[in-house]
């Protein structure tokens, strides 16, 4: 049976970062709009961001494809690692946003980063988990001497779906406090791009050591969380149901199961993580995660707040800003915990500029 465990002995993580949007959002100003839903089931204001911690979340211009953001975010993780672009041999763009279902939103990242022809390109989508997934194609690819340096990148553009729900929500005047509640989630979206640069061990200025880790699948909650288009009486927009208390229940479950492996896999004591970086859903998300892991809060790093849910950019974003911000430092062990509806799990543990000396 195959193990789902993953080992590096040759990857570093070279570089984190993220760019933001200028424009921020309020939870406050999202409800103002949902008056006519809100009087209609005599709800008050201010439920929002009490059931989710999110104060805040940015959006960028109306119409700016996922590429722009990514070829700006990828332009700046190849400065950050101090690579050239001909020296990168995978492109994942890892995002749910895509410029289109064809050819791969990777392929205009590519062209305008000006990465060689040798190098692979493709997207790959997996809900919140998409750029995980592609660290660890591109670091299987590393390891296995197919690559020198990867840059896996994407882009969540959340503006869309926000505004379509508000939309629907105040025009339907049959929707109950149930459908409300499916809707909830799709309130928390932000927008935010990040981008991470793997590399050769020999190639390493940083030590940041890519340790390996656990990828699990619990599908039977395959139907907790599901988007699209939604084309119902003409409407054209992007709409996304969400069994919210269920989910949470059932990927703390999967996290829990997951977690004993992925200490065994790295090698490591829950005591002995000195950050953890979570998908970023909301407060009662992180808390019983937290909980359930019997992890430290106050060793967790968190966007949401002013962030909100970012997708697939929503980890490896905040992963970024505590690097920027000086909360991770060499010698850290940092673990990245990666949740995404489906369910999948993602787990992956970083020695942070620990070099090959030490596990």
């Amino acid at each position: 049976m195959p193990s789902g465990r993953l080992a590096y002995q040759c990857v570093a993580l070279e570089a984190a970062v993220c760019t933001l949007p200028e424009e921020e959002v309020s939870s406050d100003e999202l409800e103002a709009r949902l008056a006519p839903a809100y009087e209609r089931l005599q709800l008050p204001a201010g439920r929002l961001e009490l059931m989710t911690g999110i104060r805040r979340r940015r959006f960028w211009p109306q119409g700016m494809a996922p590429s722009e953001a990514s070829i700006a975010t990828g332009r700046l993780a190849l400065q950050a690692a101090g690579i050239s672009p001909r020296d990168v041999g995978v492109l994942v763009h890892g995002s749910v946003c895509r410029d289109h279902l064809e050819p791969a939103t990777a392929a205009r990242v590519h062209f305008e980063l000006g990465l060689p022809a040798a190098c692979q390109v493709y997207d790959v989508s997996n809900a919140c988990l998409g750029l995980l997934n592609g660290v660890v194609q591109a670091a299987n690819q590393i390891e296995l001497g197919q690559a020198d340096a990867a840059l896996i990148v994407g882009s969540e553009c959340g503006r869309s779906l926000v505004e379509h729900t508000i939309a629907r929500l105040n025009e339907e005047a049959s929707l109950s406090r149930d459908a409300l509640k499916l809707a909830m989630a799709s309130l928390t979206i932000g927008s935010a791009s990040a981008a991470l640069v793997l590399v050769r061990r020999d190639m390493s200025r940083t030590g940041n050591r890519l340790l390996g880790g656990v990828c699990r699948a619990f599908t039977a909650h395959h139907r907790l969380c599901f988007g699209g288009v939604d084309a119902a009486n003409g409407r054209s927009g992007l709409l996304m149901q969400t069994e919210a208390e269920l989910l949470l229940h059932a990927g703390v479950g999967a996290a829990a199961e997951t977690f004993a492996d992925f200490l065994a896999a790295v090698g490591w004591t829950a005591g002995q993580i000195d950050r953890t970086v979570c998908h970023q859903v909301g407060a009662a998300h992180r808390r019983a995660l937290l909980e359930a892991l019997r992890l430290d809060p106050a060793r967790d790093l968190i966007s949401f707040e002013d962030l909100g849910n970012t997708g697939a950019a929503a980890l490896p974003a905040t992963l970024a800003r505590g690097i920027q911000q000086g909360q991770i430092r060499a010698g850290q062990r940092v673990a990245l915990l990666g949740i995404g509806s489906g369910l999948n799990v993602i787990m992956l543990g970083v020695h942070w500029g620990s070099g090959w000396h030490q596990a």
